[in-house]
């Protein structure tokens, strides 16, 4: 079955992104394998940090940015438990392969003067906690075995949450769905979808544009540098 199958690249805001680059990579061991000019967006600096070949955190950075003031319990919660706005990064979680990597890892963070608390024992997985640069909060994770959902799956949570049986069955075992070869039409823009937060007629001209044209007309392929 299609699904996505791992992360391909998480983008974290930022004012600075030199600290966040050297945070990243000094501290965490990640290499900087791009930095160039954000595709359609004026005045934005793209930056890529390696997790594996098809896995980045990436950082974007934009004058507007800076004149934003991040707000504890709004725009960051802080701690790996604190509340913030719904729909915003919560925790950052990066994961290593066993035990004896997370205290390898642990070792390099606390060599470089940042504090990390655990391992803590999650059952499911192992994790530190540390803060990062500009209020992030960052966990790292190892799993010894996938979760087995009959034993991590809360009944009192999901009554709580308002999931019938009927949904959790179909939550557990999505619909398989083969696609159509991507000949499947943009739907209509309706109020009961969520949407990205274009200026109306921005947004009304991308959805309405043919597939092939949008592709033809935003697509930046060639890298800053030649080699």
């Amino acid at each position: 079955m299609t699904r996505p199958n791992g992360i391909h690249h998480l983008a974290i805001s930022t004012a600075d992104i030199r600290t966040q680059i050297a945070f990243f990579s000094d501290v965490l061991g990640m290499e900087l394998v791009a930095l160039y000019w954000m595709h359609g967006v004026k005045g934005a600096w793209h930056g890529f940090l390696k997790l594996n070949d098809h896995s980045s955190i990436a950082l974007v950075q934009s004058p507007q940015i800076a004149a934003i003031a991040p707000q504890l319990g709004v725009s960051h919660a802080g701690t790996a438990g604190n509340p913030s706005a719904p729909g915003t990064m919560q925790h950052l979680a990066l994961n290593v392969d066993d035990a004896a990597q997370l205290l390898t890892l642990r070792d390099r963070i606390r060599s470089r003067g940042v504090n990390v608390i655990g391992p803590i024992d999650h059952g499911f997985c192992q994790s530190i906690y540390f803060g990062g640069p500009e209020h992030l909060t960052l966990e790292i994770s190892t799993s010894a075995e996938p979760i087995d959902p009959r034993a991590w799956i809360d009944p009192e949570v999901v009554a709580l949450s308002g999931i019938s049986a009927a949904e959790l069955a179909r939550f557990r075992a999505p619909a398989p769905y083969a696609g159509e070869g991507g000949a499947v039409a943009q739907p209509p823009i309706t109020a009961d979808k969520p949407h990205m937060s274009y200026p109306p007629e921005v947004y009304r001209k991308l959805i309405g544009m043919p597939d092939a044209a949008l592709t033809a007309a935003m697509s930046q392929t060639q890298p800053p540098v030649k080699v």
